[in-house]
């Protein structure tokens, strides 16, 4: 999956709602038909889940994957369990992710530690208060993903099988508080968050972090997104707060769709960095295609470039991948193969290409990978 010698082989939410722009909507069941002919007795109901049968309104989702690449290998799977709110009323609902596999080190939170090779990336309640609008005002409490960017934890939901530079180096993966969000009309929504920190369940000084959206949509093809944050970020320092913008535009062509994102941050002089004595400053623009040539076969584009003038998201541990450094410029060019021609099954080749300013791919400046990835769905 990602280069660079680890892989982020994750959980999937089902549905391709988790990739298209737009707020999650609790989903029900279709009636099964009755028999109107009053001869025979109606047929039994049809099976379901036995999480569904003893726990009404319960869902059980997730998925199991693997997937290897000439740098390395990687395996690991996902279980959801999910109660979903009804918008259109007081009511409450909860959300979590169990995280097994390799991987589970690259995103888990200071804080909390399940072991190296288990993680709950999601793990929130969620309270509803019905609103005019009939979409609900929402309070979220726990763990929450980020607003940032557009790929997910879900590898499966994202257009391409790897992660892409700016979710692994520009974004925090997930926030611990709490969130407010709604969606005003068919045209606009927003979350704000009080939040521990970036990725930290326990905050790692005394001062918390925000974070906000803004989404508006003009058309049912066409969405743009922005979000803000700022707080201190590093261990016992409240002072040295970390701010910037993020922001994403997707736009639907027919059998094609286009996102565009780009970011921006800084963060003041603080210990941690590089080089403590000078604020830190960053940038990133990243583009992806996606074009379904049926309802089967698909492919994707993704280019990326991250701007790390002064080594602060790139140079910062050594799970990411990269050496310690006080400044490079680093990009990369995907293409996936997206082939789902069995029954809850989807099968991922891809060829990627990467590129930095420095030798941080085993002493050379550039590294090419050849994967395959499959992920069982259930």
């Amino acid at each position: 999956m990602r280069v660079h010698g680890f892989r982020l082989a994750r959980a999937a939410l089902m549905g391709a709602c988790l990739i298209a722009p737009g707020m999650l909507r609790a989903q029900s069941g279709a009636s099964a038909p009755v028999d109107s002919t009053a001869k025979k007795p109606d047929p039994p109901p049809p099976p379901v889940n036995h999480l569904e049968t003893t726990l009404a309104g319960f869902k059980l989702t997730g998925y199991a994957a693997g997937s290897y690449s000439y740098s390395g290998r990687s395996d690991g799977g996902t279980t959801i369990v999910d109660k979903p709110y009804d918008p259109a009323k007081f009511s409450a609902g909860f959300h979590t992710e169990l995280l097994v596999g390799q991987d589970a080190t690259v995103i888990q939170s200071g804080g909390f530690n399940l072991g190296s090779q288990a993680d709950l990336p999601h793990l929130y309640v969620t309270l509803n208060v019905p609103t005019a609008s009939g979409n609900g005002l929402q309070f979220k409490v726990g763990r929450i993903p980020t607003l940032m960017g557009l790929e997910v934890i879900e590898t499966v939901a994202n257009p391409n099988w790897s992660e892409g530079n700016q979710f692994i180096y520009v974004e925090n993966f997930t926030g611990t508080g709490v969130s407010v969000e709604t969606k005003f009309n068919d045209h606009a929504d927003a979350q704000f968050r009080v939040i521990n920190g970036w990725d930290q369940v326990s905050d790692n000084n005394t001062h918390k972090s925000l974070m906000g959206r803004i989404g508006i949509y003009p058309d049912a093809s066409t969405s743009l997104g922005i979000v803000g944050f700022w707080g201190p970020e590093e261990l016992n320092d409240n002072t040295a707060n970390r701010y910037g913008i993020d922001g994403l535009l997707w736009r639907k062509l027919g059998r094609a769709a286009v996102w565009i994102q780009g970011d921006y941050g800084q963060e003041q002089a603080n210990a941690a960095l590089p080089d403590p004595t000078q604020d830190a400053k960053w940038w990133a623009l990243g583009a992806w295609v996606t074009y379904d040539f049926s309802s089967s076969v698909g492919w994707a584009l993704r280019g990326d470039y991250v701007n790390d003038e002064n080594g602060a998201r790139s140079g910062f541990n050594g799970l990411v991948g990269f050496p310690a450094n006080f400044g490079q410029k680093f990009g990369s060019g995907t293409a996936t193969l997206n082939i789902k021609a069995w029954p809850s099954a989807v099968v991922r080749p891809e060829l990627r290409y990467d590129r930095s300013t420095l030798g941080a791919f085993n002493g050379k400046k550039d590294q090419i990978t050849v994967a395959l990835a499959v992920a069982y769905l259930y």
